[in-house]
């Protein structure tokens, strides 16, 4: 399968509704912490907003919700793998991205089959504290020769410049949260993202 070079990560229907209209074809919506009925309602509104403006949406850990509201590719880290029901999402037509941080992750995720398989953090990142060190660009022309065809998603401390590394050594997509979410101008810096993620 192919997809769009440039993959934004929000965690409100909010920065798609300002963001979407920049011309942004991937996004993953990724809640945390908030009680199921309002969650419900943020999916369903992600959803609605993804489908106006021509985008696909990618349900960030709830596949069961994803289902529900008929959304059509969900992303899972491996801690999510130890409770997602695959055969269900893949009855539902679901399709699915999973997250890798070494050989042991990789291998489980290759065993799912996934649509895509996401590396990180290629630079160090602020979003989140991890466990994982740095993985380097070596990391991701590594991970594109063992996954072959399957499209390899590169996150973690990315910026436009970065991006063109990553696709250089191999990275198919390019992921970005912060880098977008805590800019000054997150509608120019979208527009920087296309240039160099057309």
């Amino acid at each position: 399968m192919t997809l769009p070079k440039f993959y934004a990560i929000f965690d409100h229907p909010d920065w798609l509704e300002r963001l979407l209209p920049e011309g942004i074809k991937l996004v993953q919506i990724r809640i945390k912490d908030t009680p199921a009925d309002k969650l419900r309602d943020l999916l369903k509104r992600s959803r609605d907003l993804c489908a106006a403006h021509g985008a696909q949406l990618i349900v960030n850990d709830y596949w069961q919700l994803a289902i529900e509201l008929g959304c059509d590719f969900i992303h899972l880290g491996q801690e999510d793998l130890d409770t997602a029901d695959i055969p269900a999402i893949r009855r539902a037509g679901i399709r699915l991205g999973i997250s890798t941080h070494d050989h042991p992750e990789l291998g489980r995720a290759l065993s799912h089959d996934p649509d895509y398989i996401a590396l990180g953090p290629v630079w160090p990142t602020i979003l989140k504290k991890m466990k994982w060190e740095q993985q380097r660009l070596d990391r991701v022309t590594e991970w594109k020769r063992l996954i072959g065809d399957i499209p390899l998603v590169a996150i973690g401390g990315l910026t436009p410049e970065r991006a063109e590394q990553a696709f250089a050594a191999g990275a198919d997509v390019a992921s970005a949260v912060t880098d977008i979410t805590l800019n000054p101008n997150p509608e120019a810096r979208v527009r920087e993202w296309l240039e160099v993620a057309p």
